[in-house]
């Protein structure tokens, strides 16, 4: 199970204003016959973490919308953090991974990476998530699964070390180490 926060980061998050958004990708959230828990559970831990969200939307499977909501939100918006919630796995109509990879710049596999092998020590599914992690100007990307459990779990994994991602994308040049 990933690591709590320690309290120097939790210190560390709120000295800087991170401005998010969330975007939950699922065609039966779009038509209303699914309440967005994932993208509340998200606004819910970054909320915790004293992250503004200034945007959050439900659009359905599409990878073209897909697309549109990231640049709108990167590009327009100029969000630091982009959160996405559903559509990773292999399904047809799992096309998440699929539009991100489309409008990032740069890949971060290490975020995924981490992200897939905290939650196969919880479930063998993890194994077939396709999510991935990026950077689209001076904004970085996330995907996450569409389920609540599987956001706590995976957003958990990557919140100490979105902090310094983001400082880094500003142009931070500072030492990433310490001595």
């Amino acid at each position: 199970m990933p690591k709590k926060l320690s309290p120097n980061q939790r210190k560390k998050m709120g000295e800087m204003k991170i401005h998010a958004g969330v975007i939950t990708i699922s065609d039966r959230g779009y038509r209303g016959e699914r309440k967005d828990k994932s993208g509340s559970e998200i606004i819910s831990m970054l909320e915790s973490m004293d992250i503004t969200i200034l945007h959050s939307k439900i659009i359905p499977d599409d990878k073209e919308l897909i697309e549109e909501a990231l640049r709108d939100y990167a590009d327009v918006k100029k969000l630091d953090l982009i959160l996405t919630t559903g559509g990773t796995g292999v399904s047809p109509r799992d096309v998440t991974p699929d539009a991100t990879l489309q409008v990032i710049e740069k890949e971060v596999p290490g975020m995924a990476e981490a992200m897939r092998r905290e939650s196969a020590a919880v479930t063998p599914h993890a194994m077939i998530s396709r999510a991935v992690a990026g950077i689209r100007g001076a904004s970085l990307i996330i995907n996450l699964p569409g389920s609540p459990k599987g956001v706590r779990e995976n957003l958990a994994v990557v919140l100490p070390a979105i902090n310094h991602a983001i400082e880094k994308i500003k142009g931070d040049e500072r030492d990433c180490g310490t001595e």
